[in-house]
């Protein structure tokens, strides 16, 4: 029993898609501070469904104020950034739905958010949705998926290592 309570945390870990949609190069994605990986690299989805799922085992980190994306920590330590959609944070938090807090622990495909597509694509803004590793400098991410479509909860997207 002592033994479980010491074990020491898998840093490695698959991260599934949270959105249903179209995987897409992050390099596509037309918003430079995503397309030119100055967050992180990671991965886009083109959603096609309003649900969004954790892609990771672990715990909230931030629900930004506006709603428009969540930051989550791995068992293993590795960060993730959902930002869904690009510039909704002039939206002040219309069209999201978050259904986490700071602290929350998840698991892979417990519910985040719900974020209204059409809204938010009515107000003019992409739905777009970077999916990105925060910390690459501690992290490696490989097997990235391509260009496919995805189901939330359910398809990999990249693994992720310890360096």
């Amino acid at each position: 029993m002592l033994k479980n309570i010491f074990k020491k945390k898998e840093a490695n870990t698959d991260l599934i898609a949270p959105l249903s949609g179209k995987v897409i190069p992050l390099g596509q994605v037309p918003d430079q501070v995503f397309s030119q990986k100055m967050m992180g690299d990671g991965v886009a989805i083109e959603p096609a469904d309003k649900q969004v799922v954790s892609p990771v085992d672990g715990e909230v980190v931030d629900v930004f104020k506006t709603k428009h994306a969540v930051s989550l920590k791995t068992d293993g330590g590795a960060e993730i950034l959902v930002h869904m959609g690009l510039e909704t944070v002039e939206l002040d938090g219309k069209g999201f739905d978050i259904q986490v807090e700071n602290g929350q622990k998840l698991k892979k495909g417990d519910p985040l958010a719900t974020f209204d597509i059409n809204t938010i694509a009515a107000e003019g803004y992409k739905t777009v949705t970077p999916v990105i590793l925060l910390n690459g400098e501690e992290f490696a991410m490989s097997n990235i998926a391509g260009e496919q479509d995805a189901i939330a909860g359910e398809d990999v997207l990249f693994h992720i290592e310890k360096k």
